[in-house]
């Protein structure tokens, strides 16, 4: 499969979900989303950046275009599936019998300590509906990941990538084969929560009292409702579109897609060395 750009994974989005609205309506919107083929666009899209700064594709888990067989990785409360793995090319799995407190003491873990911490892993959410509703527990979900995986392994680099939409699809015009989107008035509150929030789980740089954050956080704010999505990268973006407080303090410029994967790169190799993906 071809290197995926994140302006083609977005607009690909867009042409399923309206499609998908267009032939079912509001159902066939949710079926879709159901079958996680939209986010996969953003998986693969995240893979190619990385291939981009010279990732060996055959170290990324799942391969460049699948999305089966994850690694279950072992954190300190629970095993995990990974949505995307890159694998170094100087450590192998070792079978290790968990001896920690807690539910999976005694559990065995297939890959081992050292290669569980010198693994990147990168996971990808969407919130396709409104950004407004289940915060609490999708950011709750957000920081416990990287808080059980690093209490194990605290040297790990750790990237989430998390898609919000602008605007959100109208279910009551889908119902109809419609294509129409919700305008929120207070939608630049909604975005700045989610700059205040997800930056403060961003940019993990001490090894010890920080478990909880990743190393890189990419924030990706896109709006559907253009005929070309738009990708909102800077502070000066959003708040020239209003989606952002002219004098807030709220920031995307550490946390825009440009800059997730070398980020990431680059403080892999400041703790494991480079050419560790060839």
């Amino acid at each position: 499969m071809r290197n995926l750009t994140i302006e083609d994974a977005v607009s690909s989005v867009k042409y399923m979900i309206e499609k998908a609205i267009r032939d079912g309506g509001v159902e066939g919107k949710n079926n879709l989303i159901r079958t996680q083929q939209p986010i996969c666009m953003l998986h693969d899209a995240a893979k190619s950046s990385f291939i981009r700064l010279g990732v060996n594709p055959a170290r990324v888990h799942p391969l460049m275009g699948e999305h089966k067989d994850e690694l279950k990785l072992s954190g300190f409360f629970k095993c995990k599936d990974q949505d995307i793995c890159f694998l170094p090319n100087n450590v192998k799995q070792q079978e290790e019998i968990l001896q920690f407190d807690g539910i999976l003491k005694g559990k065995t873990d297939p890959y081992g300590t050292e290669l569980t911490e010198h693994i990147l892993s990168v996971n990808v959410r969407s919130q396709l509906s409104s950004i407004a509703k289940n915060f609490d527990t999708l950011y709750e979900r957000t920081f416990a990941e990287a808080l059980n995986l690093h209490l194990r392994c605290q040297q790990m680099v750790l990237g989430e990538f998390y898609m919000i939409p602008v605007n959100q699809y109208d279910d009551v015009e889908a119902k109809y084969n419609r294509i129409s989107f919700v305008t929120n008035r207070n939608v630049h509150k909604h975005i700045e929560k989610y700059l205040y929030s997800f930056s403060a789980v961003n940019n993990r740089r001490c090894l010890t009292g920080e478990e909880y954050k990743y190393e890189r956080v990419c924030l990706l704010v896109v709006d559907f409702s253009k005929n070309t999505p738009i990708i909102y990268n800077s502070d000066d973006e959003l708040k020239a579109a209003g989606l952002l407080p002219e004098h807030s303090t709220a920031s995307i410029n550490e946390m825009n897609f440009q800059t997730f994967a070398p980020t990431l790169m680059k403080l892999y190799e400041e703790r494991f060395g480079k050419r560790r993906f060839i």
